[in-house]
């Protein structure tokens, strides 16, 4: 796995990935909040008090992240007005196997316009042609059937039920396993736009 200094700015342009910075805090805690019910379900780190000091506890926690190699994240922007429209990237990072996970997350009022599928595509090229990644996978609870239709336009494959793969609020939950390799690139299953 290549090791690649910030910043990365990728886009398609439609929608930018780059780096979190200091400025995106306000604008990532309000996305939060605003989107508390539909992302809560899904994903341990939101819910219903979610606090500014988090938000810039975690983006401030990002530049770390990276260096050491454990987690690529990258806020999701309009890339024509910069609005902030969510998150995605890559985490879990086995360097031994040369695997990561991807995940993503898109603000209520961006959701159903193809904002997660560009970011995701946009993640995983980097993962691969950038890093050097051999497989990228994506962790999704069954009932969140629009996280497993990105997971299906980004072109992975289902691999498979997971029983108690994660942990959500203490609780061990199944989750459905989907993967990438670098051949569904040239093999055009992961579009370029």
């Amino acid at each position: 796995m290549r090791h690649v200094e910030p910043p990365v700015v990728l886009s398609d342009g439609r929608v930018t990935i780059r780096p979190y910075c200091a400025a995106d805090v306000d604008r990532y805690h309000t996305a939060v909040c605003t989107s508390v019910d539909e992302v809560a379900p899904w994903l341990d780190w939101c819910h219903p008090d979610y606090t500014r000091a988090e938000s810039q506890s975690w983006i401030a926690s990002r530049p770390a992240a990276w260096a050491q190699q454990a987690a690529y994240s990258f806020a999701i922007v309009d890339a024509q007005k910069g609005a902030f429209w969510g998150g995605c990237g890559l985490n879990g990072i086995d360097r031994e196997h040369q695997l990561a996970r991807l995940g993503y997350w898109v603000r209520s009022d961006r959701t159903r316009s193809g904002v997660a599928t560009r970011a995701g595509r946009l993640v995983t090229r980097f993962g691969f042609e950038t890093l050097g990644l051999h497989r990228i996978e994506i962790l999704v609870l069954p009932a969140n059937t629009a996280s497993c239709r990105v997971a299906e336009k980004l072109g992975a494959v289902r691999e498979g039920l997971c029983r108690h793969r994660i942990v959500l609020r203490g609780a061990p939950r199944d989750a459905v396993l989907y993967a990438l390799l670098p051949s569904d690139l040239t093999r055009g299953t992961l579009p370029r736009s």
